[in-house]
Order: structure tokens, then C-alpha cells, then sequence
């Protein structure tokens, strides 16, 4: 990842894949995610999907500014499973993704080498499967203003091409927009001069 250009990679969307070794069969899956309630809800989605399944090892990144992971053997052997998922995210430089690998046992002992390879492995087909994008790092910023500034916000949003939520129609105009985090000093000194939001 790149924190000079405001960038880092991930996959657009969940993908699956697949990897049989001597009868066990081991199924991997994929998913973008940006927060570990995020990582529990994926996982518990594919134990529903899988409930006989003897093993869902698992590895994730997330916070592409302070790195932090995670990995799982989920019974299997330590380290035959979590680090070998763990090691194909890494490969491929990706943040805020999670693989998970779901194990059918096939009656033969893979053993430890033969667990690390099939592990690996799932994760690497089922990685192969995604379509890997480059994503913005961005701060948000509430910006809070009388109805008699509306006007020169939009007009600052459409030119900075910032994204922003749908504006909130109270007593004030509100919108939340998103910056660069290169930036985020040199717009919080914008905003708070030009009375968009409060000096913290």
C-alpha cells in the first residue's frame, strides 16, 4: 500500500474457490471487509452455509493506516492453516480482505506439510478469482452550515470532487464529506476558516 498517493489494495466484491487433496476438500472464500463485526458476520454466514464442516480457518488485514490481523486454525494444527491464508493476502499486498477456508475432512491425513500446501493454496485459487481494485483512504468530515452557505459547499464539493452522504435538512444544512487523507490537515484548516465546522 501507498500512504503517499491515498491508496491501498483490496477485492471489489466476495469470491469463492476450490482445492481437493487425497478425498479432503477445502473450499475458499473471500470478502472485503473493513471492520472485525464485519469479519464475524462473514464467517458466521459461511458456518450457516456449512455446518458440517470440521474446520473455517481464517485469516484477514484490516486499517489500511495501522495495519492489524488476524488468523485462525480453527483446530487444525498451529500454523498449518491461518498463516498459510495470511501469507497469500500479503502477496498480493491487499488490505480490508478477509479469506476464510472451509474444510471437509476425506478420511487420509494430510499431515503438516500437506495441510500448510492445501491452505495455501485455497487461498491462492480463491484469491486468483477476485477482481483486485485500488481504494481511496479517506477522512470524513461533517460539515455544518447556515442554509445562506449551502451554495458555496455544493459548489466546493462538485469542484473538489470529493464524495459526500445525502445532505440532512434541519435546522442547518449537514453533509459529511470525504477527503484524501494526504489532505485531511490542509481541508480541516479550510473548513474551520471558512466557519464550515467548529475549531477543535
Amino acid at each position: 500500500m501507498s500512504i503517499e498517493n491515498d491508496t491501498y489494495l483490496s477485492i471489489e466484491k466476495v469470491c469463492t474457490g476450490e482445492f481437493k487433496d487425497r478425498g479432503s476438500k477445502f473450499i475458499g472464500f473471500a470478502y472485503p471487509v473493513s471492520s472485525e463485526d464485519e469479519v464475524k458476520e462473514c464467517l458466521a454466514e459461511i458456518r450457516k452455509l456449512h455446518p458440517s464442516a470440521g474446520h473455517v480457518c481464517y485469516a484477514f488485514r484490516i486499517n489500511p493506516l495501522n495495519e492489524y490481523y488476524r488468523t485462525n486454525d480453527d483446530g487444525e494444527p498451529s500454523s498449518t492453516a491461518g498463516k498459510p491464508i495470511l501469507g497469500q493476502i500479503r502477496s498480493l499486498n491487499l488490505q480490508n480482505t478477509l479469506v476464510a477456508v472451509v474444510r471437509y475432512f476425506g478420511g487420509t491425513l494430510l499431515g503438516v506439510s500437506g495441510l500448510i500446501n492445501a491452505y495455501k493454496e485455497t487461498a491462492a485459487i480463491t484469491l486468483d478469482a477476485a477482481v483486485i481494485v485500488e481504494k481511496l483512504i479517506t477522512v470524513s468530515f461533517k460539515l455544518n452550515v447556515d442554509y445562506v452557505k449551502m451554495g458555496e459547499v455544493m459548489k466546493w464539493i462538485k469542484d473538489s470532487k470529493c464524495a459526500y452522504s445525502t445532505p440532512i435538512m434541519g435546522d442547518t444544512f449537514i453533509v459529511n464529506v470525504d477527503v484524501p487523507y494526504s489532505k485531511q490537515k490542509v481541508m480541516s484548516d479550510t473548513f474551520i476558516e471558512k466557519g464550515w465546522i467548529e475549531s477543535t
